[in-house]
This record gives structure tokens, C-alpha cells and sequence, in this order.
């Protein structure tokens, strides 16, 4: 079977390939190109494709890849907002996607974040290599005894969750479908509530039409002021023009995002020589209080490698015609 590998970069290749050496059947081939109409093509004479997060799976570009012969979509991510699963149900496509390739990746990175900017490391760590040892400016604060907001307590935000309770802070959590687990290291309460009594309010949902700007002008209003936002999980959780006001006007103390709204024209990619004409993520760069980091929670030896394995596991259960418990919900 040949696979088309969409916005492969030589991690992907170095994980995929470490798999696909066990599987002689399998041929891959990795395009940098990330999926398009445009580039639908390069999948001809393939049976499967494999894509991230930023590739386009619109109805258009579904039906472009079932007419030259794709049956099967691999999704090495865990998200699949840019999918049309009607349109993949219709032309009657196996899609399966990486559920859960390593919670405490992401966990991780949003505590990495969330110290780094509370404490001012990155500022830090470029003064003193310019010998500037002076601390103003620098003042954090513990996080010992502040109380934390997870908004989505799956797997990945309880992971966070976990890392949180360990440094002695008051959990708050808000799902639709409550987690016993977190009731075990924090409270389940309404988003008004969290977003009021925390410190620090940390995203882990997925996207969906009921999530989509779920931090805007009127919850932002409701936030604690000068509470620090982390978003770890997907851009269009935040309307970034109204997360803009509210850093200007002081009632968001910070914010820390590994992910963006528009990242797909800008992350993934060297863009150091660029003009980057993408004026309001330029001005969100402006903000002294503002850190982001270019969509590596996941990015890990550990994930990588369960992504791979997942990838290659969903793939056999396409060719055997065995049940997949990752198929997307709503597809073949």
C-alpha cells in the first residue's frame, strides 16, 4: 500500500519511517506540501494519506482525493475540526485520527508556559546573556496557593490538572460531562464561576461550534484581573481581536498560547527571513505579557512515537477490515 504523507517535516519522516521499516507492504511518501485542492495530486496512485493538523479536509478536497482512488484518511493528530465528516461519510472514506498519543506532552508544555511566563524566564535568560543581571522587571508570583481553571477536563486537562495540585494550587474544573477523577483533586463548577475565582485559566476542549471563540469580550469580562489565559489546545478557542483588548485594558494580566487562530500560514514553516503580513498576530507579538510557542506541546520523543504506532495501528485495522476504536465519529 502507498501512503501520501502531507506536511511531513524530517521528524515526521524519522518517527513514520521507524514504523513503516516493520511494515514491508507499506510504502510511504512524504510531501512537505501541506494538503490542498492544489495539491491533491500528489496523492495519485495512493491508497491512503496521512495529514496534521493545519491540512485542509474540506468537502472539495475529500472529493478530489476519492476520485483518484484515496480510500483512506490517517489523521496523526488528535483534533478534526478541518474535516467534513459528512462529506467523508458520503464518499464512503476510513478516517482515523490519534486520540490520545501522550496527555502529559501537552500538560507539560502548558506548565512550561505558564512558569516561564509568570516567572519571566525568557526575559531573563536574554538579559543575562547581555550581562544584564538587574531583577526589575522580573517579579512573579507563587504559584502555591492560587487558584487554577481547567476548562475541559479530558485526559490532557487532567494530566494539567495533576501537575497544578502538585505545586499546592485550588482546582477548578469546567466540562459538559464532569470528570470523577478531577472531583478527586478539585471542584467541578459552572464557566462563570471558574472564570471569575482563577488566577490562571487553562484551555484543554476541543474545538467544536459550541467552543469556537468560547474566550471572548463577554468571558473575558468575567475573568479575575490580571488572571494569566494559557491555551495549549486549539487557536479558535479565543478571539484573539478580543484578547487584544483585553490585554490593552489591563483585564488580562497575561497570556501564553502554543496555538493561534490563523497558525496554518505561519506555523510549521522557517518564517525568520519572511515579511510576516499577519497584522494581528504582530500585534499580539508586540505585548511584553504575551509568550507563544509554535504548536509543540505535542512535540515530544514519547508522543511522536505513539503517533506513529497509533498511525500504523489504525492503518492495519483499514486493511484487515477490523474494527477501529479511533475511527472519527460520523465516518465509514
Amino acid at each position: 500500500m502507498k501512503i501520501a504523507v502531507f506536511s511531513s517535516q524530517p521528524y515526521d519522516r524519522r518517527f513514520l519511517n521507524e514504523k513503516a521499516d516493520q511494515h514491508d507492504a507499506v510504502k510511504m511518501r512524504f510531501h512537505t506540501e501541506s494538503l490542498s485542492l492544489q495539491s491533491v495530486s500528489l496523492a495519485q496512485g495512493c491508497q491512503a494519506i496521512c495529514v496534521f493538523v493545519n491540512d485542509v479536509l474540506d468537502a472539495e478536497v475529500l472529493h478530489a482525493l476519492a476520485h483518484i482512488g484515496v480510500r483512506a484518511i490517517l489523521l496523526r493528530c488528535a483534533g478534526f475540526n478541518h474535516l467534513d465528516t459528512d462529506a467523508a461519510r458520503r464518499l464512503n472514506l476510513f478516517v482515523a485520527r490519534v486520540p490520545a498519543y501522550s496527555p502529559e506532552a501537552v500538560a507539560e508544555h502548558t506548565l512550561a508556559l505558564t512558569l516561564t511566563l509568570n516567572r519571566r524566564t525568557h526575559r531573563a535568560y536574554a538579559r543575562v546573556r547581555e550581562g544584564n543581571f538587574a531583577l526589575d522587571g522580573l517579579l512573579g508570583s507563587n504559584l502555591h496557593g492560587k487558584t487554577v481553571g481547567i476548562i475541559g477536563t479530558g485526559k490532557i486537562g487532567l494530566a494539567t490538572a495533576k501537575i497544578f495540585n502538585g505545586f499546592g494550587c485550588r482546582m477548578l474544573g469546567f466540562d459538559p460531562y464532569p470528570s470523577p477523577e478531577f472531583e478527586a483533586i478539585g471542584e467541578m463548577v459552572e464557566l462563570s464561576e471558574l472564570l471569575s475565582e482563577s488566577d490562571f485559566v487553562s484551555l484543554h476542549c476541543p474545538l467544536t461550534t459550541d467552543t469556537h471563540h468560547l474566550i471572548n469580550a463577554d468571558t473575558l469580562n468575567l475573568m479575575k484581573e490580571g488572571a494569566m489565559l494559557i491555551n495549549t489546545s486549539r487557536g479558535a478557542l479565543i478571539d484573539t481581536q478580543a484578547v487584544i483588548e483585553a490585554l490593552k485594558s489591563r483585564q488580562l494580566g497575561s497570556l501564553a498560547i502554543d496555538v493561534y487562530e490563523q497558525e496554518s500560514n505561519l506555523f510549521f514553516e522557517d518564517r525568520s527571513d519572511d515579511i510576516i503580513t499577519d497584522d494581528v498576530f504582530q500585534r499580539l507579538m508586540t505585548f511584553p505579557n504575551v509568550l507563544v510557542t509554535g504548536h509543540q506541546g505535542f512535540f515530544t520523543i514519547e508522543a511522536m512515537r505513539e503517533i506513529a504506532s497509533t498511525t500504523f495501528e489504525n492503518l492495519s485495522a483499514y486493511q484487515l477490515g477490523t474494527e477501529c476504536s479511533n475511527r472519527v465519529a460520523g465516518t465509514y
